[in-house]
């Protein structure tokens, strides 16, 4: 009985991996312009932080929602932030003079890590989550057994690098059908994150 931890925390960390945020552009982008291997580096921390987030959202569930309601300039904040990201992606211009380009090189464990926990929109998702599971048959807190939250964390780490690595294998894909340079691949995550920023915004003031 207690495996149905696995599998609810499973396809919940899946279902929220689903919609397109900062870890799955991040892993798009990075299997397009490097590699599948370099991409699933992004995956494993972004798996590390999904499941810090979701243990913080369970221990502070009430105390998160009211506060993210609260305060709704920091919504707002993340769709101008994503909307900038994006806006500057879309209309950089090409360098013309590629001797003088300088690559920054980050660890792709850490962009990993820190796109995953630093996306407070998760935490208002795991909130919602826990609430639609404890209201079911179901009861998950953190006075469950050990074995029921190990299976359950499990389970979440899973749905999170099994969903970016789905991602990844998709970009490969398109990355071997079409013949594309940074400058394309710029446009399409500019695109993407300009994207996210206006449901991001329709969420605030239609939804």
């Amino acid at each position: 009985m207690t495996l149905v931890y696995l599998f609810i925390g499973l396809f919940t960390s899946t279902l929220g991996a689903l919609p397109l945020g900062a870890s799955n552009i991040a892993v798009i982008n990075t299997t397009l312009k490097e590699n599948a291997n370099q991409a699933f580096k992004i995956a494993i921390t972004a798996g590390i932080a999904e499941v810090i987030l979701s243990y913080y959202a369970l221990y502070n569930s009430q105390t998160i929602k009211d506060y993210f309601y609260d305060n709704e300039w920091i919504q707002i904040l993340i769709a101008v932030l994503l909307l900038a990201a994006g806006s500057l992606l879309l209309f950089k211009r090409k360098s013309k003079n590629y001797s003088q380009e300088k690559t920054v090189k980050t660890s792709k464990y850490a962009t990993g890590f820190l796109l995953g926990v630093l996306n407070p929109p998760v935490l208002i998702y795991w909130v919602i989550a826990f609430g639609i599971i404890n209201n079911s048959l179901l009861l998950l807190s953190l006075k469950s057994s050990v074995s029921i939250l190990f299976l359950f964390f499990s389970g979440v780490y899973l749905g999170k690098i099994l969903t970016l690595y789905g991602y990844s294998k998709i970009s490969g894909i398109v990355k071997r059908k079409i013949s594309s340079g940074n400058s394309a691949t710029n446009k399409v995550t500019g695109i993407l994150l300009i994207g996210i920023s206006f449901i991001q915004f329709l969420k605030l003031y239609i939804f």
